[in-house]
């Protein structure tokens, strides 16, 4: 085999590589790419179908708002809120009207908090919603959020300032973020993560 031969296969295989990486994490990273919240309650949706977005057909997002809100309660864990908001910002893109009361509704419970800073959750629901309303506008092909100037991110960089070291929160923030930004979350979640927990699979799918 000749020198050129000897370099080349080495980096075709590793083009394949970064293609195939490029084909499984394609799409914005809070809308495309289901999370496993283990046993915890979720909206409906349908398994039966593949892909990431499997609405249930017979699900009335008139109860959207009030089914979401719900959901996020004090005890739900990180993972869960995360794969319900996620679920909750595609019907929402459904129904511009729907879309709105619900960021209506999960800003303000952050906003409630405002100069109080005694709950995380709330923080970090509002700036993921905000985040996932921004991702999912590409595939509504509208601007989820009225031209609204609302940082998400900035809430739940203020979620882990109220919660402390919260490895489930840091890989939220490496979803919103790319470059070092997203790595350094990313590290601190991994670094969170003990082995076989719903956290690193999870990590190990996203």
């Amino acid at each position: 085999m000749s020198l050129r031969q000897q370099i080349a296969r080495p980096a075709v295989a590793l083009g394949m590589l970064v293609a195939l990486a490029t084909v499984v994490h394609a799409g914005p990273p809070l809308i495309c790419h289901p999370f496993d919240p283990g046993t915890a309650r979720l909206l409906p949706w349908d398994t039966a179908r593949s892909g990431w977005n499997t609405p249930d057909r017979a699900y009335d997002i008139k109860s959207l708002t009030a089914d979401t809100v719900r959901l996020l309660s004090p005890d739900a864990p990180v993972l869960a809120r995360m794969e319900n908001l996620r679920r909750a910002t595609i019907y929402a893109t459904q129904d511009e009207r729907i879309a709105a009361e619900l960021l209506s509704a999960v800003v303000g419970r952050a906003q409630s908090d405002a100069g109080k800073g005694r709950d995380p959750l709330a923080w970090f629901d509002a700036g993921y919603l905000i985040e996932s309303y921004k991702q999912a506008s590409s595939t509504a092909k509208r601007d989820m959020l009225a031209a609204t100037a609302l940082d998400g991110y900035a809430m739940v960089k203020k979620a882990l300032l109220l919660a402390g070291a919260n490895p489930e929160m840091e890989f939220a923030a490496s979803l919103m973020k790319s470059g070092e930004a997203s790595a350094d979350h990313r590290r601190r979640a991994l670094a969170g993560a003990p082995a076989d927990s719903l956290l690193a699979r999870n990590l190990a799918t996203h």
